[in-house]
């Protein structure tokens, strides 16, 4: 099944696992990896530098020296990316090539990249900014629907409409991502031109993501009315697990709040680390989920859960074939 966006990252499969807070690890990005797919370790999750180089090493050694890549997010607070000159330079050490970019004005970034002969693909939520990092020299765009779990933007329009109307508008590879979990998506996106899809929320209960079992088996019980759009009054919108914390938040929102300071650890990635992923406690914290976790009905390993997909995803294009009258 081979794509622009395959012929570009050397992978086998037109899957990409965007980088997820807390949970891009060494072992996850190479279980990725490893089923012909790209993932992407995220350096925000770590809690030192060292850390950080250390999760690098891990994931090399994993992936016995296949490629992988480093998600790099940039905040709209300068501070908050003091880190990242830092990042770049150890991941370029350990030899990696491939980064995901995401947030604020990543131009410079982009073209950091360039001159080590990096290839970045750029993370949005909407057409324009999308064009806009193309222009700044993004090698592919990933585009994201409001159905994506974690942060979709301000964007409004849903996955498939977003990637009805970016056909033919990018010179570079296009992936699509948000709702997707099932193979007749990934044959759809194919069939509408674009190259490939980035899923997150369908691969949480996938044995090699580090969270509690307990976490796991809640979220094989979950449907798609199970998460929430929340924080449009800080225009910081966020796409969660419905759970207590959701609800206190969204109680919170109802009375007009808008300072970021009077949610309090309410929307702690902290909280959601320690009690959700840690102990299992999936009432407490902000977890990021979109509405595609209503097609995970069993914790199995990755490779599984890919070769299932591509599976359904060649049937379902091999169907639209014998649908041509000769």
């Amino acid at each position: 099944m081979k794509t622009p966006i395959t012929l570009l990252f050397g992978i086998d499969h037109p899957i990409l696992g965007g980088g997820l807070m807390w949970l891009s690890d060494a072992r996850y990005v190479a279980a990725l990896v490893n089923a012909g797919c790209m993932g992407f370790i995220t350096p925000r999750s770590y809690r030192s530098d060292e850390a950080f180089s250390q999760a690098l090493r891990d994931c090399n050694e994993l992936t016995e020296g296949r490629p992988f890549g480093v998600n790099l997010t940039l905040s709209h607070r300068p501070e908050a990316n003091a880190s990242v000159p830092r990042w770049i330079d150890a991941a370029l050490e350990r030899g990696v090539r491939i980064f995901e970019t995401a947030g604020h004005a990543p131009a410079a970034l982009i073209g950091t990249l360039h001159k080590s002969d990096a290839i970045v693909i750029h993370k949005a939520s909407s057409i324009r900014h999308a064009l806009s990092a193309e222009r700044a020299g993004a090698d592919a765009i990933a585009l994201v629907g409001m159905e994506e779990g974690g942060h979709p933007g301000v964007n409004e329009l849903p996955t498939m409409l977003l990637g009805a109307l970016a056909v033919d508008q990018f010179r570079v590879p296009v992936v699509l991502g948000g709702g997707i979990g099932r193979g007749r998506q990934i044959a759809a996106v194919l069939a509408q031109g674009l190259d490939g899809v980035l899923i997150g929320s369908r691969f949480l209960v996938c044995e090699e993501i580090s969270t509690h079992r307990r976490y796991k088996e809640h979220l094989v019980s979950c449907d798609e009315h199970s998460t929430v759009r929340l924080l449009h009054s800080l225009g910081n919108t966020w796409r969660v697990l419905r759970n207590e914390t959701a609800r206190q938040i969204e109680k919170v929102e109802r009375a007009g709040v808008t300072d970021h300071s009077a949610f309090g650890d309410l929307i702690s990635g902290a909280v959601t680390r320690d009690h959700c992923y840690t102990n299992g406690d999936w009432e407490r914290g902000m977890a990021s989920l979109g509405p595609s976790i209503a097609f995970a009905r069993r914790i199995e390993p990755l490779q599984a859960i890919v070769a299932e997909m591509i599976n359904e995803a060649r049937e379902s294009i091999s169907g639209l074939s014998s649908m041509e009258q000769e």
